[in-house]
């Protein structure tokens, strides 16, 4: 089908070009117009008595008492006060100015003003022509492949907390993941195939494990609701591990199921303390599955190893993984600095490395801490606990706060297990951000921060966690202008209540000083224009 976009490019030119001119000439407009209301004021100011009424009106404000003005600037601090907490909330949650957001989205177009939009994904060339960017998948969402049992650990949070750690839409991407997995071609689905659909689709956790023993009863060999019981009926792992090992039995020949099951299992074994046999069942999971790399299972055997402090299998993982064709994650960055860091943190002083300067080892060291701060700036703060940790989302964003909560969560004990580590990774992380002034614009070895990891972290973190935000954002204009707005008037109101004969005068000096611009100008218009001019426009 032909593109009807482009069947009349001159039309299109032609409109582009009226737009432009008229988003040039409106700035003079408003001159020409605002030129205009003051000639029109200097014309009518006999006819309409102008003279009169600014004496009546001043009459009028005289006799006016303090009081009057204590009311007038004490409620013009309240009301931008109130405008000023609204402003702060709405900056705290959203990210973003209210009345900027409205003025960008409603004004804007009304001005004259270019959506930003139709210029989105375009960068000059050298020659200094549009050239369309690569799109590339900068907010993709991930699976997190150390994520926690629902019924044994999540589940236990709520109960004592009496929060909800896992967001809806974080459910939901798990409730797509889990029909797209276990239930195959939708032409050849059993009976208890399309239960189990419907049941990873139920908000209600009960009515999901309703549905999985419905399947059962159609079905007792049906793999999947025993994996839904495994994962969110189940109060401890060692329940869950039984469940999985029943259905790693009846799962067949299903590799999604098979893949699934095995790694939850290897899970179970790593939770219950059981590491070289989680290793052992890792290492022959991704043997004999080799090709679904996607599913991170190299990220479950980076930490099992970890935990045994098997450092050489650690590093022999990260030379196969760690590759510049590869997709990088906070887990490969992070394990590769901290290996690093650990050959040289125990004897690492900051006072001794100012004086003899770096050796080459403390250089790879920093180099290596450099990297990950600059793929995920947000893990450093988790990991010298200068903020504080929550249970990791089922889903995780990569380079953003999501994937920083995920790595710590689990990552922390083994930093703290490298005797000065942390103490490196606290002098030398914040260096990333000299190599990196502007993050959104230039990468240093990794593309530019992507600016849409805000968004997506807020929808997978829950409400009650503080999502941090790379780079910092400035406070908006009018927060700063409706602070400064509340606190000048708020002092105009106690300096009137205190002083009320000398802030009379002053505001007289005021007004008459901020008026004599517009009476010189009269004065001049007077001495350039014939007095028979002035009257004959008073006469039309």
């Amino acid at each position: 089908m032909e593109d009807t976009t482009g069947s009349n490019p001159q039309s299109l030119g032609l409109t582009e070009k009226l737009k432009s001119w008229l988003s040039w000439s409106w700035t003079y407009v408003c001159f020409i117009w605002f030129g205009m209301v003051l000639i029109m004021v200097y014309v009518l100011w006999s006819p309409l008595k102008l003279q009169e009424t600014l004496t009546s009106a001043s009459v009028f404000l005289n006799t006016l008492t303090p009081k009057f003005y204590v009311a007038l600037t004490g409620t013009s601090s309240l009301i931008s006060g109130l405008i000023l907490i609204f402003e702060w909330w709405y900056f705290r949650k959203y990210g973003t100015s209210f009345i900027e957001q409205v003025s960008v989205s409603h004004l804007r177009p009304l001005l004259g003003g270019v959506e930003n939009s139709s210029t989105t994904g375009l960068f000059s060339s050298v020659n200094g022509e549009a050239e369309p960017r690569p799109s590339v998948s900068e907010c993709k969402v991930w699976r997190n492949p150390l994520n926690l049992f629902r019924g044994a650990e999540y589940n236990r949070y709520t109960w004592v907390t009496g929060k909800e750690p896992l967001t809806y839409y974080d459910m939901n991407l798990s409730a797509q993941d889990h029909q797209t997995f276990f239930t195959g071609e939708t032409q050849q689905l059993r009976p208890e195939d399309a239960v189990m659909q419907k049941a990873w689709r139920e908000r209600n956790p009960q009515a999901r494990i309703r549905a999985a023993y419905q399947a059962i009863e159609l079905n007792h060999e049906c793999a999947a609701a025993y994996v839904l019981l495994a994962e969110e009926e189940a109060t401890t792992i060692t329940e869950a591990e039984r469940l999985f090992k029943k259905a790693l039995i009846i799962a067949g020949k299903d590799i999604n199921l098979l893949v699934y099951i095995k790694r939850r299992l290897a899970m179970c074994a790593r939770k219950l303390g059981r590491i070289k046999e989680a290793v052992k069942m890792m290492r022959d999971l991704m043997k004999e599955f080799p090709l679904l790399g996607m599913l991170n299972i190299h990220e479950n055997l980076l930490e099992a190893l970890l935990e045994l402090q098997a450092y050489a299998d650690v590093q022999a993982v990260l030379a196969k993984y760690d590759d510049i064709s590869l997709p990088k994650s906070a887990t490969i960055c992070y394990t590769s600095a901290l290996l690093k860091a650990r050959a040289v943190s125990d004897k690492f002083s900051p006072e001794a490395a100012s004086r003899r300067g770096l050796s080459t080892a403390e250089m790879n060291a920093v180099e290596a801490i450099h990297r990950a701060v600059e793929f995920n700036p947000h893990v450093p703060k988790y990991l010298l606990e200068m903020k504080s940790l929550i249970l990791p989302p089922e889903h995780i964003l990569k380079r953003g706060d999501s994937e920083a909560v995920a790595y710590a969560f689990f990552h922390l004990q083994h930093w703290k297990r490298a005797e000065g580590a942390l103490n490196l990774l606290h002098c030398t992380w914040e260096g990333t951000f000299r190599i990196i002034p502007y993050p959104l614009e230039k990468g240093h070895l990794f593309y530019p921060y992507p600016g849409c990891t805000e968004t997506a972290d807020r929808e997978l973190l829950p409400s009650f966690h503080e999502v941090s935000v790379y780079p910092k954002k400035e406070l908006p204009f009018f927060i700063l202008f409706t602070a400064g707005l509340c606190s000048f008037t708020a002092m105009l109101a106690m300096l009137t209540h205190q002083f009320p004969e000398l802030m009379g005068v002053f505001a007289k000096a005021f007004f008459s000083t901020l008026f004599a611009p517009l009476g010189f100008f009269a004065d001049k218009m007077e001495s350039f224009m014939p007095s028979s001019f002035w009257h004959q426009l008073t006469r039309i």
